[in-house]
């Protein structure tokens, strides 16, 4: 079975951001909205069965699973720090509707009055500010013509609270989101390791700081401690895995989490997230898992095409220079048959020697999988799907090293493995279809051109 044979594979999308004081429909996780898939053209090609929330949810088979996506941001485009903010919210958002309601109301809703006044607060005080060297700032220090400082208190830092409430933190059985974090955490899975803790503390207080941002000192809200972690990873500048996020996003969200702990701060700057998420990345993603084969291969397959279509050329003419009857010109057809099928699927990235099993290949961080220590692999696959980890840097990872110093040859004819998606099986057998019927086509017209001319009797 295959889908309409005017299907069209989803269209590469560039890196776009989106405004979050622009109009906003449709529901969304978390209170955010956005606009149905459905109705925006840019999802084309993309079935029910592939979309974004069936990936997320669990519900695909290889290579189109929530490993496969964040291996393609990984890897691909170089964007993976989304979908771990966007995997580490769901779950925070899970976690914080499991607190009782007393802690619950320590952390006020962050509602969107709320938001538009800061946003239109933050526009009014647009202006920028000189930066100031380092010997006129100790020059002006203690005078009226000091640049302002504000007073951020560090979580966790200094005496202890004198409530004596500490901060919720995930349990020994819960100290992650998606798959947790395992050197931050005591012994005892309650608090962070001091130095880990002082860390992200210090990066979150400089985070807002340079927001000029006066936190007050809340440390009986929920979860205030893995707030200052997420902060340190996703927020701050320079931090590991940093979202691009405009400087009056990361303000606004700096000034609503210096409030409230509650998931709603995080509402604008989640829209910026689940919209690249949504129209871009997971639309590249589905595309990208198309081919079945990698870059050499249908490059390959795309030369094989070539040489097809050459030598049904080549046939028709040689027949036309010679004296044989006008019907041994329909043996060119053969030529043009295979040669323009294999170029049409080639170049919408498909082999179809593969596609006749099925198959794909293995893609390069996939390949050295069984020849790697299983404990590194297993450490890699961890970080990745970690809330609070380094960055996605993976030039030092062995595969790398490995895969440049692998023959063109070797690339060409890699491992496959059989392509367990329904879905994406379909797509595939209907471009399989389409490039069959255009070849069908096109050879008629290019065999009928030359079964019109007359003889040439050369020989």
């Amino acid at each position: 079975m295959v889908y309409s044979l005017a299907y069209r594979r989803p269209p590469h999308v560039e890196s776009r951001r989106t405004s979050t004081a622009s109009g906003e429909s449709g529901p969304s996780i978390g209170g955010t909205t956005l606009d149905e898939a459905q109705d925006n053209p840019i999802n084309y090609g993309i079935p029910e069965a592939l979309s974004f929330d069936r990936i997320i949810d669990g519900g695909t088979c290889p290579p189109c699973t929530t490993r496969d996506f964040m291996n393609y941001l990984i890897y691909i485009e170089h964007a993976a720090e989304n979908l771990q903010f966007f995997l580490w919210y769901r779950d925070y958002v899970r976690r914080f509707d499991l607190l009782s309601e007393n802690e619950r109301k320590l952390a006020p809703e962050w509602t969107l009055e709320q938001a538009e006044a800061q946003a239109l607060a933050l526009k009014d005080n647009a202006a920028p500010m000189k930066s100031v060297s380092a010997d006129a700032a100790a020059m002006f220090k203690g005078t009226d013509f000091a640049a302002p400082k504000a007073t951020v208190v560090e979580l966790g830092r200094g005496r202890p609270n004198p409530f004596g409430t500490p901060p919720m933190t995930p349990t020994p059985g819960d100290h992650g989101s998606i798959a947790p974090s395992e050197y931050p955490w005591s012994d005892s899975g309650s608090t962070l390791r001091s130095g880990f803790k002082a860390s992200h503390d210090k990066k979150a207080a400089g985070a807002f700081d340079a927001a000029d941002v006066k936190l007050q000192p809340f440390t009986i809200q929920p979860f205030r401690e893995e707030i200052s972690r997420v902060i340190s990873t996703y927020v701050a500048e320079g931090a590991p895995r940093q979202l691009n996020l405009s400087s009056k996003e990361r303000a606004g969200l700096l000034h609503a989490l210096a409030v409230t702990t509650h998931p709603t701060a995080f509402r604008r700057v989640l829209h910026t997230v689940e919209w690249s998420l949504r129209h871009q990345a997971h639309q590249n993603f589905i595309r990208w898992t198309i081919c079945n084969g990698n870059r050499p291969r249908v490059i390959f397959a795309r030369g094989l095409g070539i040489a097809g279509i050459i030598g049904g050329i080549l046939a028709a003419v040689l027949i036309v220079l010679s004296n044989a009857g006008r019907g041994w010109r329909v043996l060119s057809a053969i030529g043009f048959g295979i040669g323009i099928a294999t170029l049409v699927a080639a170049w919408k990235g498909m082999c179809v020697v593969l596609h006749g099993m099925h198959h794909r290949h293995l893609r390069p961080w996939e390949l050295f999988a069984e020849d790697d220590d299983a404990s590194s692999i297993l450490e890699l696959k961890k970080d990745s799907f970690d809330s609070i980890g380094s960055s996605n840097s993976y030039e030092d990872q062995p595969w790398v090293a490995k895969y440049e110093k692998r023959n063109l040859i070797r690339k060409v004819f890699d491992r496959e493995v059989w392509i367990q998606e329904p879905a994406l099986r379909q797509i595939q057998d209907t471009i399989f279809v389409q490039a069959v019927l255009g070849s069908l086509v096109l050879t008629a017209i290019c065999v009928g051109i030359f079964v019109a001319l007359p003889k040439g009797n050369f020989y």
